[in-house]
């Protein structure tokens, strides 16, 4: 089969694998799951979820965020790594999330139909554009996609390690590396609206099966018959 056959099957077996997948970052805004996504680079979710209560205990709102010392917020941040950048760009992109996004509530409730209207309601700090995300201080092409599909349910595709790494073994992009590149080889063979949920779904595989660390679970692995690697 072609790429676009095979990613289609892939994703079907994913589906059935891991029908609840989904991010492993823990988040309930917008703006918390900017800042986690940034800490979250050279580092575990696992360690990023429990660093991050402790930062938005201290630190509710972006407002408050945006206020605080970066000395403080680098403290709080530093055993996710690279402490001095991620605090530097968290603050720099909460003061423009509070300086050219802020929104205005609206008082209206009765309009506000289903809890994603209001989750929307409430993320009204960060923009749901693309390219503006790409301009907010610390915030690349994985932060951007990440926010488009699992804030905005926008289509999206997040070329983390564990993405780039499977999507290699099982023969969807062929030696590609940088993420980039990566994510616009399965753009072309990807349904849009699959995206973000397949790249979830790789985490999960990645993480339980398919792994780095270790010699990969081909065994068990529910694309055994189709990945490139084996066959």
């Amino acid at each position: 089969m072609n790429k676009k056959e095979l990613a289609l099957e892939v994703i079907e077996r994913l589906k059935n694998e891991y029908p609840d997948a989904d991010c492993t970052l823990e988040y309930d805004q917008a703006w918390k799951l900017l800042v986690s996504v940034r800490l979250a680079a050279q580092c575990t979710d696992a360690r990023v979820n429990v660093v991050v209560k402790g930062l938005f205990e201290k630190y509710p709102t972006v407002e408050a965020l945006a206020a605080a010392d970066v000395a403080d917020i680098e403290e709080i941040v530093r055993p996710c790594g690279l402490g001095k950048s991620k605090a530097r760009d968290i603050s720099k992109c909460m003061k423009v999330l509070r300086d050219e996004y802020d929104c205005n509530i609206p008082t209206d409730f009765k309009s506000i139909l289903s809890l994603r209207m209001l989750r929307d309601v409430y993320d009204g700090n960060v923009p749901d554009d693309f390219d503006a995300l790409l301009k907010l201080p610390g915030v690349g092409r994985k932060s951007a996609n990440l926010i488009m599909g699992d804030v905005f349910g926008k289509p999206a595709i997040v070329t983390d390690t564990h993405c780039i790494r499977l999507v290699n073994r099982i023969g969807l992009v062929d030696g590609i590396k940088d993420p980039k590149k990566v994510e616009m080889a399965l753009w072309k063979i990807i349904p849009p609206e699959e995206g973000s949920d397949f790249c979830h779904r790789l985490v999960w595989h990645g993480r339980d099966v398919c792994t780095a660390r270790t010699k990969p679970h081909c065994e068990r692995c529910c694309l055994n018959d189709i990945c490139a690697q084996i066959i």
